[in-house]
């Protein structure tokens, strides 16, 4: 199947006549009929995480990779397994309450918006989508259609996050005068490549056109160049690391600061190793945000991955304390918060916060509150009202890597990006 078939198949899979979601807040004794597209790795730790709610039962399971399924039959024994999946959605109708999506990025947003078209609540991995607009899109859709949704960033409910949200907005250390996050992740260290190899054959059991789905056509590679692994390095399949982990780590700043705008600014001051192919290995993006209450009145938020560091510690951080490999530091008016990703928060200067009590935040169930969410009429905190621009911050820095050096200017209502050498909104798809 060409990939003009694809999109044309499925454009029109959206305006089939959708079914029913489970009856919202009526239904509490009620089991939730869950299927889950994609089975193994991100999708795997999903459906295993939903399975063991009390009320949530797996009654559909596609992947693309019938090698990769075994796990998943044995967990839901009863349920047919399905290789593509809008041949899921006709045949399951309205047995189907919610899905779970745990596939590579470039297809979050088609069988997101798919499923959310027929009813159907939605749990999606982070990023949320491969761009921009499909981001915009998929906020939409769920106000549209009313469902339950959620975004895979598990860590949003994690105690320690939860715990340094609380203290920024406490005031522990005063207004918020910028914010560094960063990532060891490299941005392709998982396929070993920066170009692309030889073809192969595709294996027996694999359906690659349908893994390529909305994708360029290419031929499959053997080992894990794209799948299972390595297609988060590649530009039409993932988004590198600033998409891999963004979403996690820039998390509890868009939380803790309670970002509700868009960024207005966005510069990639440094990347390298990045090609027509790959994102880069290493990264450095700038934001501006307008800031609030709780910081200054604008508010700059940098990114870095590929084991880059921030030399900006601000005046309280001692200039021999190590920062974690990966997380974020908070340079406030009054002291300086740091947050390991998933780890403990630490305020500085040690000195005047060694006397500070505070309790730690309630570790959630980030899964099951999406289960709990759909039985009580409830949305989650990071349902795509928050998570769709989230995750638009986050993939314009893609953009502005492909741009690198530029000052991107960014008008979040009409979607339009503009830099230096004039429009560039057709990067936002």
């Amino acid at each position: 199947m060409k990939r003009r078939n694809f999109i044309r198949h499925t454009s029109t899979a959206g305006i089939l006549a959708g079914c029913p979601a489970l009856l919202r807040g009526q239904n509490l004794n009620s089991r939730i009929q869950l299927a889950a597209v994609g089975t193994e790795g991100r999708g795997w730790a999903d459906l295993s995480a939903m399975a063991s709610h009390a009320k949530g039962k797996y009654v559909a399971l596609c992947d693309v990779d019938l090698a990769r399924t075994a796990k998943a039959r044995k967990l839901s024994p009863d349920a047919p397994v399905f290789q593509d999946y809008r041949e899921m959605l006709a045949k399951t109708g309205d047995t189907v309450d919610a899905v779970t999506v745990g596939i590579p990025d470039h297809m979050h947003a088609r069988v997101s918006l798919d499923c959310m078209r027929k009813g159907k609540h939605l749990f999606c991995q982070k990023p949320l989508t491969h761009n921009v607009w499909e981001a915009r899109q998929m906020r939409l859709q769920a106000a549209k259609s009313k469902v339950i949704t959620r975004m895979g960033n598990q860590i949003h409910s994690h105690t320690f996050y939860r715990t340094a949200v609380q203290l920024i907005q406490k005031g522990a250390i005063g207004k918020v005068q910028r914010v560094h996050s960063w990532v060891a992740a490299t941005g392709h260290g998982k396929s070993g490549h920066i170009d692309r190899p030889p073809p192969a054959p595709v294996p027996e059991k694999l359906a690659w056109d349908v893994w390529l789905g909305v994708a360029p056509e290419r031929p499959y590679v053997e080992g894990k160049v794209y799948h299972p692994w390595g297609w988060r390095d590649w530009q039409d399949f993932g988004n590198g690391a600033l998409g891999d982990f963004g979403c996690h780590i820039l998390d509890p700043v868009f939380t803790a600061l309670r970002i509700d705008e868009p960024p207005t600014e966005i510069k990639c001051s440094y990347h390298s190793g990045m090609n027509n192919e790959v994102w880069p290995a290493q990264n450095v993006v700038e934001y501006k945000f307008p800031g609030n209450r709780l910081s200054e009145k604008i508010l700059p938020i940098t990114w870095y991955d590929g084991n880059r560091l921030p030399r900006d510690r601000g005046r309280h951080l001692p200039r021999n304390e190590a920062l974690p490999a990966s997380g974020s530091l908070f340079i406030g008016e009054e002291g300086t918060l740091v947050l390991p990703h998933v780890g403990a928060p630490k305020l500085h200067p040690q000195e005047k916060f060694a006397d500070y009590a505070y309790e730690l935040a309630d570790n959630q169930n980030h899964f099951h509150g999406w289960l709990d969410g759909i039985l009580s009429d409830k949305q989650p905190s990071d349902g795509f009202d928050y998570a769709g621009p989230l995750t638009e911050a986050v993939l314009l820095g893609n953009i502005a890597a492909r741009h690198r050096g530029d000052h991107l200017q960014w008008q979040a209502d009409p979607m339009k990006l503009t830099g230096p050498k004039g429009d560039l909104s057709h990067f936002l798809r």
